[in-house]
This record gives structure tokens, sequence and C-alpha cells, in this order.
């Protein structure tokens, strides 16, 4: 049937959708104002025009774990303003959608808004009236009675964690679940964005080794003048770098450096051992900033984490070893748009 342009102008006023939206929802619904409104709601176009060009970079996270520990899914739902992502509405929309997720497995965003729970989160948007985005998720799950899960999601639901470790028996993992929560929270703390440093990209690892290292030499540079004890500047960031040939090396400079100092050599054995691990630590730290199995434990900086799981591990009278994790933090990575009050305003009145 013919849509009149009076017809358009009264969808537009009562969705604020745009015009052509507002034309189609009225031609697909044969001009019926009520199913042409629904039409829009379920598709999330009322009232998003305005919205699509700004930045959702604040809202929460959201997490659920099974009781018996054998799954658990975290959620990032963002909003363009932390005072949205205070309100009831929107925390129940982080509720329902992770509910859903741990529910449905979905493969993808685009997997969620196809389903009838789709149409739901775009009405809930449409009522709440701000640019609002399921950005992103995971499920993990302990396929095996060997395998141990656990999570934890910090007080202001803004970070979450799930930690999954493979163990030697199912007496193993159900011993470690309670300690994987404290690796969790570590995770939430340290910010890792990698399990190891074997994953990362040799590339990387090179772009990356002469930027520290200058930044280190800078800060040699202020300590000096400030009289103040100076870091070791190391030649290398990753273990990755750390081939035999190169560990070779600094076992014999470090022989070489305690035979200079007079050191007698049959006490060298007791020496040699804690200055290679102390060169380890000196030139892996890309490693320690963002590989979970290789950052300083927080509860015990003796250890690395990896080393934290074994030896919790051996208490228990078995061996468990990390093998996934997965770290949500609201707005990580998104670049959030700088807005110019003063300008917005004069251009208005311009």
């Amino acid at each position: 049937m013919a849509v009149t342009a009076a017809q358009v102008k009264e969808l537009r006023a009562a969705t604020d959708a745009p015009m052509m939206d507002c034309k189609k929802a009225l031609v697909e619904n044969d001009g019926d104002m009520a199913k042409a409104t629904e039409w829009l709601k379920e598709r999330g176009i009322a009232k998003a025009a305005k919205k699509a060009d700004r930045v959702a970079a604040e809202g929460l996270v959201g997490f659920k774990i099974a009781d018996d520990f054998s799954q658990a899914t975290v959620v990032e739902i963002n909003s363009e303003t932390d005072f949205v992502a205070q309100n009831e509405g929107f925390k129940n929309l982080v509720l329902k959608t992770t509910e859903e997720i741990y529910s449905t497995s979905p493969a993808d965003v685009e997997s969620i808004k196809s389903t009838e729970f789709g149409s739901y989160f775009a009405e809930t948007v449409a009522k709440i009236g701000e640019k609002i985005d399921i950005r992103r998720f995971a499920t993990l799950k302990a396929d095996d009675d060997t395998v141990a899960l656990n999570g934890y999601i910090h007080s202001n639901n803004r970070i979450a964690v799930i930690v999954l470790a493979k163990c030697d028996s199912a007496k193993t993992a159900e011993g470690m679940k309670p300690f994987l929560k404290n690796v969790a929270m570590h995770a939430s703390a340290m910010k890792p964005t990698t399990l190891s440093y074997k994953n990362f990209d040799p590339e990387y690892v090179e772009s990356e080794t002469k930027g520290r290292i200058e930044a280190l030499k800078k800060e040699n540079e202020e300590l000096s003048r400030l009289k103040k004890p100076l870091k070791n500047v190391p030649q290398y960031i990753s273990m990755m770098q750390l081939t035999d040939a190169v560990m070779a090396q600094a076992e014999a400079d470090i022989k070489e450096a305690l035979k200079a100092q007079g050191k007698p050599e049959q006490i060298w054995d007791k020496i040699v051992p804690g200055q290679i691990a102390r060169f380890i630590l000196d030139n892996t730290l890309l490693d320690q900033e963002q590989a979970l199995l290789d950052q300083q434990y927080v509860l015990d900086d003796k250890l690395t984490v990896a080393q934290a799981v074994q030896a919790e591990a051996k208490k228990l009278g078995g061996s468990a070893e990390i093998v996934d994790f997965v770290r949500l933090e609201v707005g990580e990575g998104i670049e959030k748009k700088e807005d110019d009050f003063a300008a917005e305003v004069a251009a208005q009145m311009g």
C-alpha cells in the first residue's frame, strides 16, 4: 500500500528513527503504525541515528559460573556513560545477556542479535536511549573431571577473569579450584594479555625490545640524578630471545666476573644459579608484564604464576598446568572520543 508523508512524519516523531527507515517500516507493515514501531524497535533502529557515531567505552562485565565449576561465562557490554552503566535497567540487561550466552553458547555477537533475545536486547537499548553494545564474550568449560576451572569478578563489575587448568587427576582438579580463584584475582590486577611468552609473535618481541631498553636507560638517568639505585639494563626482554647460546654466554660472563672478583672457584656453584636466575628475571620484562604464566605471582613474588600453580598441585600430591584464561576489562583498547563541549555549543549556536 502507499505510505503518506504524514504517516512517515508521525512514526519519526514517535521513534526518532531516520526518515527512510520509518518509510520502510510502514511499507513492510502495510501502514500499521503499531507494527511499524515494533519493527523498528526489534531492529534497534529507534533512536539509533543519533547514537551511531558515539563511542561506547563505559559499561559493565557480566560473570556467571556453574555451582560445580564446570563452566563459566564472561561478557562485556558497553554504554556511552558510566551514569547509564549504573542504571538498574542496564545492570539487568547485562545479567540477562550473560545468562543467555551462558545457556546458549552463541558463536558470535551477530548470532545473538539474530535471535529472539536479540530483539529483546534492541528493544531494551531503545528504551534506555543510549548507544549500548555487546562488545565481546567468552565461555570456558571443564570438559572432564581432571580439568579445574574457577573465576573472579572485581567488586566494581568492570573486570572479570576465568582460569582453566589441566590436572593429573580428578582429586587434584578438585583441590585446585580455590587456588585458581587466587590466580584469577592475580590476573585481574596484573593485566596479562596472553598465557605464555611462547604465544608472542617473534616480530612483536623484536619491535618491543629496543624501545623498552631505551626507556629503562632514560629511567636510570632520572634515578642517577636523584642519587637512587639504578635498575639493571637488559639485553633482551623475553625468554623467547634467551637461546641456549645466549644462556651459555651469560653463564660464562658470570664466571668471568666471579674470577675477576677473586671468588674461589669451589664456591661458584653456590653463586652461579642465583645470578643466572637474576639474569633471566632482568631479561624477561615483556613476559613478566604480559604473559600470565611468566608473571611474578602477587601472593608470592619469589615464584612465577606457573611455579605457584605447580607448587600448589604438589601439595595436593599431583600436578597441574594452566592451559587457558580469559580476562575482560570494560573499555580496554577502545579509543575514547574527547568531546570539546565549547566547540559543540558554538557549532549549534552558529
